[in-house]
């Protein structure tokens, strides 16, 4: 059993390290690396492991981003101080989701999650590993609001789009109301199902249905007219572009 370990605070790395020899006395950890460039240019470079123990927070950013530059088709176990990350983690072929101080009965009960997956038949992998991606995801279906003296529940289905503004952050639905909601755009995304929600700038996200019309702008990036209609005009960078355009062809 070969494991990498991703850990950006040297006594963490080594705590999981012993725990990790303690559950598996045969475990070979491989490397241990604490930033996401170093990660990626790991994983290009060398067979990949069968196990990948991750903190979320590296040096220079989230785990998340080393799955999406490299195709990692073996299990990982999260290692995390929030519980913010969830509904991410089991966007990649997570086994586990660890809060810290990380125990060491969690471990095992992740490592033996592992063990039953890798006596699985190849095909009966791959299910499990559609299911962890899947089935245990929980978007929000619905927003309660304040509306004078009333709390109100704005469904999904109603939603056009989101937006930031001085610091405040909009739902816009699609006939045309607009409700203040607390949380910002960032927590938000982690909230929604990305395949009826994609954020196009740091101002907006938006449904596929909000999207009245689409204009090549000029250095390769694209400009939305929505409905409702924004106060500005609504921009999608050149590095997102193919990103959006990927997520409209779905």
């Amino acid at each position: 059993m070969t494991v990498l370990i991703l850990e950006d605070e040297r006594l963490a790395a080594e705590k999981i390290a012993r725990m990790l020899r303690e559950a598996e006395p045969q475990a070979d950890i491989v490397a241990q690396l604490a930033s996401v460039v170093d990660a990626v240019a790991w994983l290009q470079s060398h067979t990949h492991p069968d196990l990948i123990l991750a903190d979320i927070q590296l040096l220079d950013g989230l785990s998340f981003d080393i799955f999406r530059q490299v195709n990692v088709d073996k299990p990982v176990i999260f290692t995390t101080a929030y519980d913010q990350y969830a509904i991410q983690a089991f966007e990649v072929n997570s086994i586990g989701y660890l809060l810290k101080p990380v125990k060491p009965e969690s471990l095992r009960a992740s490592l033996q999650k592992w063990q039953s997956l890798t006596r699985a038949s190849a095909s009966d992998y791959s299910e499990v590993l559609h299911y962890l991606r899947t089935a245990q995801r929980e978007y929000k279906s619905r927003f309660m609001v304040r509306l004078g003296q009333k709390i109100v529940a704005i469904t999904v289905d109603t939603i056009a789009y989101f937006f930031s503004e001085q610091k405040l952050t909009y739902i816009v639905t699609t006939d045309n109301r607009r409700f203040p909601i607390d949380q910002p755009l960032d927590e938000l995304i982690d909230l929604l199902d990305p395949r009826i929600f994609f954020r196009i700038n740091r101002q907006y996200i938006i449904t596929f249905t909000a999207i009245a019309e689409i204009h090549p702008y000029f250095k390769g990036r694209v400009k939305l007219n929505l409905n409702p209609a924004a106060a500005e005009d609504v921009v999608i960078s050149a590095e997102r572009t193919p990103e959006f355009k990927r997520w409209i062809d779905q």
